[in-house]
């Protein structure tokens, strides 16, 4: 398993000036283009099911809830659906990942080697005190071990807001390359920013390059847990962020908005502004991703009202 590798911190990276008014014009502009017609729409559907970690953080989460989760995951559509559809759309058709807490992942672990897919279909686990991160380090870093002991391939980290806040960025810093180092080579680490509690799109940038500096693997916008999750201006400054992180070290690192997306014109936006800006190679299970618990059933919604008078069989997949 390839992962990043933690870089010195460098202050000079943290120099940022955004205008607001401006990032919002750019993104509203990007987000008006992202119309397509009926057959598109199915194919992007599929595209976003591919790139989708399908996800359960709920209280009362259990075994058998978990392991229905893990058997959607590997069979996200039903057979005569898939029958309607080009092969080349549906050949080992699964998510990109399923999401659960660290207690659930041997659930899903088990799981998915009863289907045989375990090593198809990584299992990403929350961790570091999820969503809060109000806990000591010490646990923190226990938490991701036994994730990854459990089965976890990939570790969604939760940064401390409070250093954040507080501009101490090498505190940021130092404590998620002790994640990364904690995660080795055996899980890829994606950093969760919480930006709906980072207050500024300067401190969204900034807490972007300190993960990339730390090893991450992808930037995650939110916990879903925040009053404000994923949105377009939030998710191009990450971008930016990313795209200058590349310019500088030569590091690629993924995105993964995350709570908030819901529908597949949501997820289409999404797709259009990481194809407009990032480029095509980005729209790849390794370097993007979708957290959400609901976008299936509108992918499954959008999947059976296009399939509706139209044959699909046979008909050239369009290059997304």
């Amino acid at each position: 398993m390839k992962v990043n590798e933690i870089l010195p911190f460098d202050s000079n990276l943290l120099d940022v000036s955004i205008n607001l008014r401006q990032l919002e014009t750019i993104a509203k502009e990007i987000s008006s283009r992202g119309q397509v017609s009926r057959l598109n729409e199915v194919i992007w559907a599929i595209k976003a099911l591919t790139l989708t970690d399908l996800t359960t953080l709920s209280g009362d989460d259990t075994k058998s809830n978990v392991s229905r989760l893990c058997v959607r995951s590997a069979y996200p559509l039903p057979l005569h659906i898939l029958d309607k559809l080009e092969p080349a759309l549906t050949n080992n058709l699964h998510t990109g990942a399923v999401c659960v807490y660290p207690s659930r992942v041997a659930d899903a672990y088990e799981t998915f080697t009863q289907l045989k897919k375990e090593s198809k279909i990584p299992i990403a686990a929350v961790a570091t005190g999820f969503p809060t991160g109000q806990y000591s380090l010490e646990s923190r870093l226990k938490e991701i071990d036994f994730a990854i002991k459990s089965g976890a391939a990939e570790i969604d980290i939760v940064i401390n807001r409070q250093l954040a806040l507080c501009q101490e960025w090498q505190g940021v810093y130092e404590e998620i390359c002790a994640m990364r180092t904690a995660c080795g080579d055996k899980a890829r680490l994606k950093t969760i920013l919480a930006i709906g509690e980072l207050g500024t799109m300067e401190n969204v940038y900034k807490a972007s390059m300190v993960a990339m500096m730390a090893g991450a693997d992808f930037i995650k916008t939110s916990t879903g847990k925040e009053a404000v999750n994923a949105t377009i201006p939030v998710g191009l400054v990450m971008i930016n962020a990313i795209q200058e992180f590349q310019r500088k070290t030569g590091q690629i690192v993924g995105l993964k908005p995350a709570g908030g997306v819901r529908t597949v014109r949501e997820a289409i936006t999404w797709m259009t502004l990481v194809k407009e800006t990032l480029g095509m190679k980005w729209l790849q299970p390794e370097l993007f991703r979708f957290g959400a618990s609901g976008l299936l059933d509108d992918i499954e919604k959008v999947v059976r009202k296009g399939l509706t008078g139209i044959e699909l069989s046979n008909v050239p997949v369009a290059a997304y």
